[in-house]
């Protein structure tokens, strides 16, 4: 992993900032670098002038970016038999910056080692090189010394930030240690509003992945409306939903992807197919229309099958079947099933359009794979009847009473076609009478003005 330029030479050198000193500045400068941190530290010590002035050599290689002839230098000088341990902490904190930043961490992180395990090494050096530790081997993978480490760090350091609680959570996730996250993030949270200082984004992040992974989702729930105060984004209206939907409290999705759609917050097509069928689920059936409708139109939503298919049931639900009729005539001759065809002829039914209606009841008969081919059958009556094609209607209602569910409309049905048929029989008998007794009437009246 190549950070060797992620952070600035200047603010590498902070790692273990102050720890060189020569001569009478040494003590102002260790004062200005703990300046803001409680822990007591020596009298700092100082260097030799020739120590010093090839150390500064060093780093002036170093910040030309020549870190090996600038270790060429360091290690030259390093003899512990001729250095005093102040000095050798030094040069140790410098070959180990000039590994880091070569990106050789290995190196790095043996040579803080070294420099740790100095008997008289000063209480600020050792807490700044043991946080940096945690970081190399983290960086490095390494997480369960990481782990170690910080517990060493969090002893040397009586009054931590937030930052280093954050980052023994980071290490609790690569160990998929999730329950131990917890901790950690709540007290970085708690030293963050004891400092008046703000809760990260993606502390909150942090928090609900270790609780969603414990399948805490109580939990989760809790955070999404926390974070959603503070970031209204896309992802936690959804990661809220998703809650819910854990939790099995289902019909409290809507108002979560509601919210979100309010917000502009949908974009993905899927997106917009759920939050219509969640309208479906709420009874809210024209604006699953409007929506779904509207995303075709736009490209947002693909118009297939399915998709026509939930647009037409949407519509046929706000009993607008005018306006259902056109998807399913789409979702129709997008499928060799005649599912959508019968659909299809039920709502021309619906409308009055009799015609329309036979000749899909026919071509959804023809396509079949049907679940209730006898409802098919009974439209197909019904439509023809209204035709008044009492012949074809009375086939199809037979064919539904093959059915035994259907039987008994169908039978109906079909008794409804022959007292239609024996009234009209009846009528016509007696429009036959009446213009025989009409004519008949007639003759006598001409035979009468004869006379």
């Amino acid at each position: 992993m190549n950070i060797k330029r992620g952070i600035s030479l200047k603010l590498g050198l902070l790692f273990l900032a102050g720890m060189l000193a020569f001569g009478n500045a040494a003590g102002a400068q260790t004062t200005r670098a703990s300046k803001d941190d409680k822990t007591k530290t020596r009298q700092a010590q100082a260097v030799s002038k020739e120590v010093y002035e090839r150390i500064q050599k060093a780093l002036e290689l170093i910040e030309a970016e020549k870190e090996q002839a600038a270790l060429k230098i360091l290690n030259s000088l390093y003899n512990p038999d001729k250095l005093t341990e102040y000095e050798q902490a030094n040069v140790l904190n410098y070959i180990g910056f000039a590994h880091y930043n070569m990106d050789n961490m290995t190196e790095a992180i043996r040579t803080y080692n070294k420099l740790l395990a100095i008997p008289s090494i000063e209480p600020q050096m050792a807490k700044q090189t043991t946080y940096t530790m945690v970081q190399l081997l983290t960086v490095e993978e390494r997480y369960l010394e990481a782990l170690r480490t910080i517990d060493k760090w969090f002893m040397l350091e009586p009054n931590p930030s937030s930052d280093p609680f954050i980052l023994k959570a980071q290490i609790y996730y690569h160990l998929d240690r999730y329950k131990a996250m917890v901790e950690p993030i709540e007290n970085a949270m708690r030293v963050a509003r004891e400092r008046n200082k703000e809760i990260k984004e993606n502390w909150y992040g942090l928090l609900n992945f270790a609780y969603f992974q414990q399948e805490n989702f109580r939990k989760v729930l809790e955070i999404q409306k926390i974070v959603l105060q503070t970031w209204p984004k896309g992802r936690y209206w959804k990661a809220l939903a998703g809650a819910y939907v854990e939790l099995g409290e289902d019909e409290k999705l809507i108002y979560a992807y509601d919210a979100a759609h309010t917000q502009g917050m949908l974009v993905k097509g899927t997106e917009f197919v759920t939050m219509a069928q969640l309208y479906l689920q709420a009874e809210v059936p024209y604006k699953a229309a409007v929506l779904i409708e509207e995303k075709m139109e736009v490209g947002k939503v693909v118009k297939n099958e399915k998709n026509y298919r939930l647009l037409s049931q949407a519509w046929t639900l706000a009993q607008e079947d005018h306006k259902a009729i056109p998807a399913l005539q789409k979702a129709a001759k997008l499928t060799s099933s005649g599912e959508l065809d019968a659909r299809l002829a039920n709502s021309y039914l619906n409308i009055g359009d009799y015609g329309e209606c036979v000749s899909s009841a026919r071509t959804a008969i023809r396509k079949g794979d049907l679940k209730s081919p006898d409802h098919i059958q009974i439209s197909l009556g019904m439509c023809l009847y209204n035709l008044q094609r009492y012949s074809d209607s009375k086939s199809a209602f037979r064919a539904a009473a093959k059915v035994p569910r259907s039987k008994r409309t169908a039978t109906q049905w079909i008794r409804v076609i022959d007292a239609d048929l024996e009234r009209d029989r009846q009528i016509r008998l007696a429009e036959q009478a009446a213009r025989k007794k009409r004519r008949e009437l007639n003759e006598r009246r001409a035979e009468s003005s004869r006379i």
